[in-house]
């Protein structure tokens, strides 16, 4: 599991300090210790939003509307307690710029072996639609002249296709990013081209 980027109650604090600069939006605070720590950390609105109610709680933030979005602002208590902590907040941010450093490096080498990885399937991947291709020429040379052409493109373009999704779906695994709807999908779009390429087969 990876450790809390911040430590208990300081994300408390910082989150007065960014209000004490001004009044901000959920999504605001969140961009701001996004830039405030060169991207490297991004916390969830699950994170921030409980604690923003919980200063609300304790009367230290109100929040008003402001359309559909929800404006939080400091009050007087937040700032006194902002302001008898004030040095503490030197030391939180040096101490999530190393966590986050830490954090970054976990993800950087993570990402290299994924990268080794991705470049020893890519190769295996070209060697095979070498093969395929080499294959499909041999197998298909009582076939006609149009035929054959047509064929051979068909091979490749499923080979590089293959590679290529193989390829988009590894980066995107590697962020987070592929679901279960999308592989459902993709397996709903794929059986569907097979049968309109069966379609047009059964014509001829």
């Amino acid at each position: 599991m990876t450790p809390p980027v911040f430590a208990h109650g300081s994300l408390r604090l910082y989150l007065l300090a960014l209000l004490d600069e001004q009044p901000r939006h959920g999504y605001e605070l969140i961009q701001a210790l996004s830039d405030r720590f060169g991207g490297t950390y991004s916390p969830s609105a699950g994170t921030i939003y409980p604690r923003l109610s919980k200063l609300e709680e304790e009367g230290l933030v109100t929040k008003s509307a402001d359309g559909r979005k929800t404006v939080y602002e400091i009050t007087d208590a937040g700032r006194a307690e902002l302001e008898a902590r004030r040095h503490e907040l030197d030391a939180i941010e040096d101490e999530v710029t190393d966590s986050v450093r830490r954090l970054a490096d976990g993800v950087r080498a993570e990402v290299d072996e994924a990268m080794r990885s991705l470049r020893a399937e890519l190769a295996s991947a070209a060697r095979e639609a070498k093969r395929a291709a080499k294959s499909a020429t041999t197998a298909t040379m009582n076939l006609s002249s149009e035929s054959n052409r047509a064929l051979h493109e068909a091979e490749l373009a499923i080979n590089e296709f293959r590679q290529q999704l193989r390829t988009d779906l590894r980066t995107h695994a590697h962020r987070g990013r592929v679901s279960p709807e999308s592989v459902t999908l993709l397996k709903a779009r794929l059986a569907q081209v097979r049968a309109d390429v069966l379609a047009t087969l059964a014509e001829r």
